[in-house]
């Protein structure tokens, strides 16, 4: 290693001498509770500089007796001389998935540039989480009663996971138990918790909403889904594709739509969201629409002390609930070498993730936001009154339905629009107020015997 820099990270931990003893066990110790791994240096100062050790057998001996002695649960790590730029160095390696890990009895945890001394709530988190990772939640044997799940979701799942449903027994009751056992959903003789997400009737929700600016105070309309999991899935996609931008391309005599974020990275981020959840939280997977943005939440932060920098960097696959993303690739909608967070981001590159109060967060940008901006700019410059929606001579979106449903029914209420367009009325009342400002829609008449006009206007600004 005469060549190589040593520099201290999350893993690794120099020490310039053996009279950091002390502060290399407590090292050990913060590292294994974190990473499960890790390496010591002793001879090395903290600036990477070797300042080299007089090293012995004996010195070796007793360093790993040392060891022994002051860190539980025991480890066996590798001890060794090595040679950094000519100067002989002791080379700890360790690893342990016994956490929590005690140095002279107490146990630590490294906070920014700190290791500091574990609190008995945190030792408890430690220890319910190192439970529950040895039986997964979704591995876990449903309560009874069981709920009811139906044929038509299993036989149509096996079909799709390869498995020959009139090969699996003489009756569709053989055929269920052993589709079951065959997907590991039925283990020994009891049903495990993957089995109602996937085949039930209705045994979860997601939560979507789109407001009006880019916070919460406005609320447009909200809508919240019952079903299973891959029906929930199916659900978002199309909650989003309903309330964004869609924009087209022509491909030879043929137009194509162009939504304004990739429905690829889309799609990914929300099987991710159903996939690696913490289930056990009862809060919602959310769909969230800003504005300026898309936001897919799930409850439960990144699993196994994954952070979001290794996250990023693609090719890491840490699952919560290896049976659920099993089952998702046995009908190929994930892959198992962590491939989905470089799909997200070869089709969504400014795409951004934050951990909030228990939430993993993925964020996508709404590049109609900025051309929104850009119209606000030359409206202000030029005192006229338009919007994005009129620039081309029509309005787009939830907006545009809306319009095309005055047009046929000049006289529905708000009530009866909001029931029909499945809108809140706050939601429709805010596109009203836009369509009115935008000059493509009027009222005429009193609030009972009124009714509303589409004046849509043309590129050239006439009215028809």
């Amino acid at each position: 290693m005469s060549s190589e820099v040593l520099r201290e990270s999350e893993t690794i931990e120099l020490k310039k001498s053996l009279a950091e003893l002390k502060e290399g066990m407590i090292s050990i110790a913060v590292i294994l509770n974190k990473h499960g791994a890790g390496e010591l240096w002793f001879g090395v100062a903290s600036s990477g500089k070797p300042t080299g050790l007089d090293v012995t057998d004996k010195t070796l001996r007793d360093l790993s007796q040392a060891i022994a002695a002051h860190i539980e649960p025991k480890i066996y790590p590798q001890v060794t001389t090595q040679t950094v730029a000519g100067k002989s160095c002791i080379h700890i390696r360790f690893d342990g998935q016994n956490a929590p890990y005690f140095a002279h009895g107490r146990a630590y945890m490294r906070v920014a540039d700190e290791d500091r001394q574990l609190s008995a709530a945190e030792l408890e988190t430690i220890i319910v989480d190192k439970n529950q990772n040895a039986l997964r939640w979704d591995t876990r044997a449903l309560d009874k009663p069981w709920p009811e799940l139906e044929i038509k979701k299993i036989k149509s799942f096996a079909k799709r996971a390869g498995l020959q449903w009139d090969a699996l027994g003489d009756d569709d009751e053989i055929r269920l138990q052993h589709a079951l056992t065959k997907l590991e959903l039925l283990q020994k003789g009891e049903l495990c918790n993957a089995a109602r997400l996937f085949f039930a009737k209705y045994p979860i929700q997601l939560r979507c909403a789109v407001f009006g600016t880019t916070d919460t105070v406005t609320i447009i309309d909200r809508h919240d889904f019952d079903g299973d999991i891959l029906e929930l899935i199916e659900e978002a996609q199309k909650y989003i594709l309903k309330n964004i931008h869609i924009g087209m391309r022509l491909e030879g005599l043929y137009r194509v739509d162009v939504p304004e974020i990739s429905m690829d990275a889309l799609r990914e981020a929300i099987i991710n969201a159903f996939c690696h959840r913490d289930w056990r939280d009862p809060d919602y997977v959310q769909v969230a629409i800003f504005k300026n943005r898309v936001e897919i939440r799930n409850p439960g932060g990144l699993f196994g002390g994954l952070t979001l920098a290794e996250m990023r960097k693609g090719n890491v696959s840490r699952r919560r609930n290896p049976l659920i993303a099993d089952l998702f690739r046995r009908i190929e909608m994930v892959e198992g070498w962590g491939r989905g967070m470089p799909l997200i981001l070869e089709n969504a590159s400014s795409v951004e993730f934050r951990q909030v109060a228990g939430l993993f967060i993925a964020s996508f940008a709404r590049p109609s936001f900025n051309s929104l901006n850009d119209q606000e700019t030359v409206e202000k410059t030029t005192g006229t009154t338009t919007t994005t929606s009129t620039t081309t001579g029509s309005a787009t979106g939830r907006a545009g339905v809306l319009l095309e449903h005055l047009r046929d029914h000049p006289q529905t209420t708000i009530p009866e629009m909001a029931r029909v367009l499945d809108m809140t009325e706050d939601g429709v009342n805010y596109h009203l107020r836009r369509l009115q400002a935008a000059g493509l829609l009027r009222r005429e008449g009193g609030r009972s015997s009124g009714h509303w006009v589409v004046a849509q206007k043309l590129n050239d600004g006439t009215t028809p």
